[in-house]
């Protein structure tokens, strides 16, 4: 009697499409960036006061969340983004998360260039903080609410609020509420569907 042994095959799968190419975007711009000595980011990837007759001042109001100031600075969004993003994608589908990702851009965009006329504004945190809180209602059954997610809530949205306020840095906290505001939203919106 012969035993056919049967070979696995490894091979890598484009898991999260959604996910998959957020993260790409955000690695070929930075690589960009670094090409052209700053200029790409301030031309296609940060939002800023602009006048509205620039058309690339609309492309910037959503393009901003693929652009990163420093290498830390995309790793730190990307590992989040990496790790949450793939689940929710599976839990809510590709289309959801791309209107929460395009909406998350879109809102943070226009606030910052509404409200913070002197300053620029990038990178994908809005973005993660809306998956963050978007994750938090996974789990929700029989229309109550997780305690993941007030804990979250308080985390993560409380100590931005504190850090917006005690801290005076480059980080934009105003960007990761309204992103957690949205995928709170989102994320309470969809299970009411179901």
């Amino acid at each position: 009697m012969s035993k056919t042994k049967s070979k696995t095959i490894l091979r890598i799968s484009f898991n999260s499409p959604v996910v998959l190419t957020f993260a790409l975007i955000c690695l070929g711009a930075y690589l960009l960036n670094i090409l052209t000595g700053g200029k790409s980011n301030f031309l296609l990837f940060e939002v800023y006061r602009a006048p509205l007759t620039d058309p690339l001042t609309y492309v910037r109001m959503f393009a901003h969340v693929f652009g990163h100031a420093s290498w830390s600075h995309l790793i730190n969004n990307m590992t989040l983004l990496l790790v949450i993003g793939p689940l929710l994608e599976e839990k809510y589908g590709s289309k959801d998360l791309l209107i929460v990702t395009i909406t998350t851009a879109l809102v943070t965009g226009i606030v910052h260039f509404i409200f913070f006329p002197g300053t620029a504004l990038l990178g994908a945190s809005g973005v993660v903080f809306a998956y963050i809180l978007l994750s938090s209602f996974a789990c929700i059954k029989d229309g109550s609410i997780p305690l993941t997610f007030i804990l979250v809530a308080v985390l993560y949205i409380g100590g931005q609020v504190a850090d917006g306020v005690f801290v005076k840095d480059n980080v934009s906290n105003l960007t990761h509420i309204i992103g957690g505001i949205i995928g709170a939203f989102f994320g309470y919106i969809s299970n009411v569907r179901r």
